[in-house]
């Protein structure tokens, strides 16, 4: 029961204590509260301080002249006049010893690939391979040189050469156009080149070649080249290339259809970007005409070696 007084006690106290709490506004004055400004000079865009009155709490801006302040100082608009920036962004300024600065991909540009330098044992006999492509020019604009070829006891067996216009058609892709001249110690043979190659998705090289020659003659060649990163410094590619013709070619032991199929697996080492010994195995198969052609030479289809060479980048 003494707890119940106590807080009704305790209850009846706020509204007293409000009540003094409140604070009595009504005899706050607020009429004098102007400030006169006549003594303001806006002339000349600037006011002058000195005239005003702040003792009071408002300011009578009743006497201002507006129609005499001047917004010249604010800014100016307008065109940059032709001759703002030179040319060459240089301001007149010079550079002394060093070059001015270019543009990229107008200058020219090389690069020698010899993606492939390898000997290996078949047979008995000691065969040796090159691979090799060069080009020469600007970003748009390349002169490529395509040249693959094999050699036995140091003769010459069977080469390709082809001398193509690069051009590029799409970030990762472009097109050649030129001529191909088969060499070795068949018949010769010379095609004109229509191509093109680049780099698909999931980072694969590819390549498609069609060759038209005289006598109706027409080929295409098909390449595949995937670099698989094992390390930084290793890598394992594996390589595909398939040929077929149109027509029989008996001087080169080349029959209708699908011709061939190679397939190679090499395993590389950089020492550098520029120096990688790489050894692997690559195996070759013939078809169809192709073939029967061989047999009736007394000669194997199909083939495998060891091979062991050195990838080199210039």
């Amino acid at each position: 029961m003494k707890i119940v007084f106590a807080l009704s006690a305790l209850l009846l106290s706020f509204p007293v204590l409000s009540a003094e709490a409140e604070m009595d506004h009504s005899s706050m004055h607020m009429g004098d509260s102007s400030m006169d400004m006549s003594g303001m000079d806006m002339s000349n865009g600037a006011m002058d301080h000195s005239g005003m009155d702040m003792g009071k709490g408002s300011m009578d801006m009743s006497h201002m002249n507006h129609g005499a302040m001047s917004m010249g100082s604010m800014g100016k608009s307008g065109k940059a006049p032709p001759d703002a920036r030179s040319p060459d962004y240089s301001q007149g300024r010079d550079f002394g010893p060093i070059a001015p600065p270019k543009m990229m991909g107008n200058g020219i540009m090389s690069s020698v690939l010899i993606n492939q330098l390898e000997a290996a044992n078949s047979n008995g006999k000691i065969n040796s391979g090159y691979d090799v492509d060069a080009w020469v020019g600007t970003d748009w604009n390349r002169l490529a040189l395509k040249a693959e070829g094999e050699a036995a006891d140091s003769k010459l067996e069977e080469a390709r050469t082809e001398l193509l216009w690069r051009k590029p058609v799409d970030t990762f892709w472009n097109t050649e156009l030129g001529v191909r001249h088969d060499s070795g110690k068949e018949k010769r043979r010379t095609w004109l080149a229509l191509g093109i190659d680049g780099m698909s998705p999931y980072w694969i090289d590819l390549g498609g070649t069609l060759y038209l020659a005289n006598q109706n003659r027409a080929a295409l060649r098909l390449e595949a080249t995937y670099d698989w990163r094992v390390t930084q410094r290793m890598i394992l590619q594996p390589t595909v290339e398939t040929n077929l013709y149109s027509k029989d070619d008996a001087e080169r032991d080349v029959g209708k259809g699908l011709s061939d199929l190679q397939a190679g697996l090499r395993l590389r080492y950089e020492v550098t970007r520029q120096f990688a010994p790489y050894i692997g195995v690559e195996s070759t198969y013939h078809y169809g005409r192709t073939a029967d052609m061989l047999r009736a030479k007394g000669e194997s289809t199909n083939s495998a070696v060891v091979v062991a060479g050195v990838r080199l980048w210039f």
